[in-house]
């Protein structure tokens, strides 16, 4: 079928990060899409050998008829985030008939969340009563950790690539001088406990090598040297979204931040702590808190999550050994648990066919 997904972009990787996966994977099913995007900036380093069977449109005024005009209505029309289609895309969706003569199918891929309502709104209808898209209905799909959700983005190979991974050889590839001491990732905003986890490192009896992501993870470090301490930085360019995994893999421990990288800090196995997006009226907090209820997370893990997103003051909890394993027990758990599941796009195909 034809695909049309649309995204507006707010935070360009977590944004872009989650619909160029999810066209890809369509893509590499034989599918036709094309993703609409009003910044594809980041694509030029997330994916830069782009997908068979996927296009990217510039999502601007000047070429919205142009694209529409080139091209037959789409099978299926996401509505990523609840950004609001092109109108042109939604009149010729609404009045063209797609392949085969069956009903279209119009998504609104929403947000992830832990949060309980996420199971009775999945799959809800809502009909369209105004403007383009009048007399049309479109759907809610939630991404979710449970059965009764959306699920998550996997593709069918990652467990065997992650089996297949050499820690060692690809971060020679990278150029990262590894001499066996403990690796973290960092990818965050400006979370209000940077400097204490830095601290913490530089004065630990482990040696710790942190690797810290271009944008504002970057620039949210504290200028100095490369050596403090115990502490040696390495600082990473733009990855792919391959490497960015692969840097996942390599860690053994990892700071991620918003939406795609949560889902691939889960597949990689390892212990992570999340920095959500923040919102309007501390919202966020009870997403936060749900992602712990669904973890079994230990009171170590819920307490460094609460101050690394600033909803509590105090110490960070000591980075040991032990409390790593904790963590990374918990954390190959969730991972069980969810490739026994069914992932999204399997769901999701499944959900258009159902409503077809």
């Amino acid at each position: 079928m034809r695909w049309d997904i649309f995204c507006k972009v707010i935070d360009n990787h977590g944004d872009a990060g989650v619909c160029w996966r999810l066209a890809a994977a369509l893509g590499a099913q034989g599918e036709t899409v094309r993703l609409w995007i009003d910044d594809s900036s980041a694509l030029a380093w997330m994916a830069p050998a782009g997908c068979e069977g996927v296009s990217v449109v510039d999502w601007t005024a000047a070429t919205v008829e142009i694209q529409v005009a080139s091209a037959p209505a789409p099978d299926v029309l996401i509505e990523a985030f609840g950004c609001d289609p092109a109108p042109e895309v939604i009149r010729l969706f609404a009045r063209q008939a797609p392949t085969g003569g069956s009903s279209h199918r119009w998504i609104n891929l929403e947000y992830l969340s832990a949060e309980p309502y996420v199971e009775r709104l999945h799959g809800l209808p809502s009909p369209v009563f105004r403007d383009p898209g009048a007399g049309l209905t479109k759907h809610f799909f939630y991404p979710g950790f449970t059965t009764a959700t959306g699920g998550l983005l996997r593709e069918p190979e990652l467990a065997a690539r992650r089996e297949r991974f050499d820690r060692g050889a690809w971060l020679a590839q990278q150029g990262i001088p590894w001499e066996g001491e403990r690796l973290v990732s960092l990818f965050c905003y400006e979370p209000p406990a940077l400097e204490a986890l830095l601290a913490q490192f530089e004065r630990s009896g482990q040696p710790t090598r942190l690797l810290v992501t271009a944008g504002r993870a970057a620039a949210a470090l504290p200028p100095g040297p490369a050596q403090r301490g115990a502490l040696s930085i390495s600082w990473l360019p733009y990855m792919s979204q391959q490497d960015f995994d692969h840097l996942l893999w390599a860690c053994d421990l990892n700071f991620v931040r918003g939406e795609d990288s949560l889902v691939r800090a889960i597949w990689a196995g390892a212990p992570f702590i999340w920095q959500i997006y923040p919102q309007d009226d501390d919202a966020h907090h009870s997403k936060l808190e749900a992602l712990m209820h669904w973890l079994n997370a230990s009171p170590s893990l819920r307490r460094f999550h609460h101050l690394w997103n600033g909803m509590a003051e105090g110490h960070l909890p000591e980075l040991t050994p032990q409390t790593l394993e904790s963590w990374g027990s918990t954390a190959l758990a969730a991972r069980t648990c969810l490739l026994d599941q069914d992932d999204l796009l399997t769901r999701l195909r499944r959900f258009v066919a159902q409503k077809s």
